[in-house]
């Protein structure tokens, strides 16, 4: 029973990966915006979460911080600054090892914050699941990753980010339209089809439960 359960989780854990780096490399990973990269890679992430546990979660969060660092490198807009050290600040000849913080941190905490929201929720819940579970852990780690990217963007490259996307308003205010605009939506759309791959996960196939029993 337990190297089947291990080898359960090497499998799922294998799948996800290679779902993170196929919407990667493909367009519906990170979607081009005027001035960000919107992306449905943190899907992945969570759904792998919620599946897995958090430490599990935390290494497809880096996988997906990863990409961002070969996207951003290779296929630059004119913010990669911010999510590549390989990529010059504006008016510099090198970038900066912030960025790196900016890349990983906030993705690899998308695999790890709705794993710890869904179990508190079950615990509150009397030791049940509900479709409210999985709604709210899909929204909280999406908004993980879009609030900590953009306020980490705001403490470290705030005026550079501001400069080169041409603004007139103040740069938090700034950074909170592109959390209303763009993080609220791609939140509610998380939450959305998390709970949708849920249902029919846990319905397709028989889910080991180790994880929730701690």
């Amino acid at each position: 029973m337990k190297l089947h359960y291990k080898t359960w989780r090497l499998v799922v854990l294998a799948m996800f990966a290679a779902i993170i780096f196929l919407l990667a490399f493909t367009p519906i990973g990170f979607i081009p915006l005027p001035f960000m990269r919107a992306t449905t890679i943190h899907i992945p992430v969570i759904v792998g979460s919620l599946l897995l546990g958090p430490k599990a979660g935390a290494l497809l969060g880096f996988m997906f911080g990863l990409t961002s660092l070969i996207n951003n490198t290779f296929n630059p807009n004119v913010m990669s600054f911010v999510f590549s050290p390989f990529y010059s600040l504006p008016g510099q000849e090198s970038g900066s090892w912030l960025s790196l913080i900016i890349v990983f941190v906030p993705r690899v905490l998308v695999g790890v914050t709705p794993w710890y929201v869904c179990a508190g929720l079950k615990k509150a819940m009397n030791e049940r699941f509900t479709p409210v579970n999985w709604v709210l852990s899909g929204i909280v780690g999406s908004m993980t990753n879009t609030l900590l990217v953009m306020h980490l963007i705001y403490f470290f490259f705030g005026e550079d980010w501001n400069n080169v996307r041409e603004g007139t308003t103040a740069i938090y205010a700034a950074i909170l339209s592109v959390v209303a605009i763009n993080g609220i939506p791609e939140a509610v759309i998380a939450g959305i089809i998390v709970t949708a791959l849920m249902s029919a996960l846990t319905a397709a196939i028989k889910v080991p439960q180790r994880e929730w029993q701690r």
